[in-house]
């Protein structure tokens, strides 16, 4: 604007003195003066526009800058608000979600522990998108281009991604969990569909909770075949979840071998030939040692009770009448209403003589199911609902046992003795159909049961050769 009146001063005093050197007069004109004066005006007045021309300009360009940045200013504004908005939005869903997660732990319900947990974790996830979505607009208008904050910021973008992979794996252990203890109830179904037609509609209607007026030898033999198939179910299942922990199995079967053998020499004749694929049958054997302990006592020597030798008639009629009011029920649902009656107490002590610390712990990463049997609790798991399977089985047959008059007589294999067939089963199937003569007792798998009436529960063995 200095500018712009300087010039103006300037064009004044050139036109003042123009006109007092030059004066105008009426008929006057001056040839050689005239073009000269008019060029200099001219060239006066064209600068004076250009100047102001550009002046105009710059003012304009000014007010478009300020009244843009005044725009952008608001537009980020506006950003931020919305971003805080969903901020709080995420962290009230979450606040609700924990408080769903703690009300599902008391009383224990797995459904709703379970959807709590993934609301939670959603609700995580989100605020980590939130969160990347503001450190990207900071990170815009700082314009910083350096490899650190990138790369930090791609780990933190991947890590939910990564996160939701460990679900799908732990998801995908658990199905194949399921797929193997499916294969083996395939299995017993196809293996029982091929016996005779006697003994398979005995053991369906059995299995279809069918329950006879009176106890019998032929009922006793069918409860039997319902221990085998829940033992062989549980097994595998817990062979599945050792082997997705990544256990030595090999090491478990010798462990199992020690165990049973009389002495170290005869355990290292039976582990040499003792294959991966037969792992099953070692794992089964400890089960079924564990589970059977204490079978000819009346209460599993749970207590002291002597009520079957004090007056024997009555308990018979007990057992029986226990027998047929258990054989529908659901064990979940029995011990969910009488979680410390004497089967929810063998349950307990079945636990935890099967399952060890160490070992609950490597299987599940801490030690939850214990802490609830321990307290007179019963999980609602998948993998303690098959162990309640086995332990209902086991329990209907003992009550059975005690309802016979006489009771039958419970043996079992020992290691290294010699292969009778009308006493034992070989759990492993040759193809020529019969055992060879050379197989003796590698180590008893499950017992087995002479009755009154001169039938035998065969006693199940794994045979390893003589040499």
């Amino acid at each position: 604007m200095a500018n712009k009146v300087s010039n103006f001063s300037d064009l004044i005093q050139r036109v003042a003195a123009s006109c007092l050197l030059h004066p105008l007069a009426a008929g006057r004109h001056d040839p050689a003066d005239a073009p000269e004066n008019r060029a200099a005006e001219q060239e006066a007045y064209d600068e004076y526009d250009s100047e102001e021309e550009e002046d105009e300009e710059r003012e304009g360009f000014g007010v478009w800058e300020e009244n843009q940045g005044e725009g952008r200013a608001d537009h980020r504004v506006m950003e931020m608000e919305m971003l805080m908005s969903e901020v709080f939005e995420t962290v009230s869903s979450m606040k609700r979600a924990y408080v769903s997660l703690q009300e599902a732990h008391c009383p224990w319900d797995s459904d709703k522990m379970r959807m709590a947990d993934v609301a939670v974790v959603s609700e995580l996830r989100r605020l980590g998108v939130l969160r990347e979505r503001f450190r990207r607009k900071v990170g815009r208008r700082a314009g910083g281009g350096a490899h650190g904050p990138v790369a930090a910021t791609l780990r933190e973008v991947v890590a939910p991604y990564e996160a939701a992979v460990e679900d799908l794996k732990r998801a995908v252990k658990a199905r194949e969990v399921e797929v193997e203890n499916l294969k083996e109830k395939l299995k017993s179904a196809t293996s029982l569909s091929k016996k005779g037609r006697f003994q398979s509609k005995k053991k369906v209607s059995c299995s279809q909770g069918q329950v006879a007026s009176l106890p019998s030898p032929d009922l006793f033999e069918g409860t039997m075949g319902v221990v085998k198939e829940a033992s062989k179910s549980f097994t595998a299942m817990l062979l599945s979840l050792m082997r997705s922990a990544h256990w030595d199995i090999a090491a478990a079967v010798r462990s199992i071998e020690a165990a049973t053998a009389a002495t170290g020499a005869a355990a290292d004749t039976a582990i040499s030939v003792v294959g991966a694929h037969h792992a099953k049958y070692a794992l089964e054997s400890y089960v079924c040692r564990k589970v059977f302990q204490g079978f000819d006592h009346e209460t599993f020597y749970i207590d002291g009770s002597l009520s079957s030798l004090l007056h024997p008639d009555q308990y018979r009629r007990d057992c029986f009448a226990q027998y047929r009011d258990m054989k529908a029920m659901d064990p979940v649902e029995l011990l969910g209403i009488l979680p410390t009656c004497h089967f929810g107490k063998f349950c307990t002590k079945k636990y935890l003589a099967i399952v060890h610390p160490k070992m609950e712990e490597s299987l599940f990463g801490d030690l939850e199911h214990r802490r609830q049997v321990l307290a007179g609790n019963h999980p609602r798991s998948h993998f303690y609902g098959e162990f309640l399977g086995l332990a209902k089985a086991v329990w209907l047959l003992h009550l059975l046992a005690f309802s016979l008059d006489p009771p039958p007589s419970h043996f079992e294999a020992s290691r290294g003795a010699d292969f009778y067939p009308q006493y034992m089963e070989s759990v492993i199937r040759y193809s020529s159909g019969r055992v060879p003569p050379d197989q003796i007792v590698g180590f008893p798998v499950s017992p087995g049961f002479k009755l009154g009436n001169g039938s035998v529960v065969k006693a199940r063995v794994y045979l390893v050769s003589r040499s």
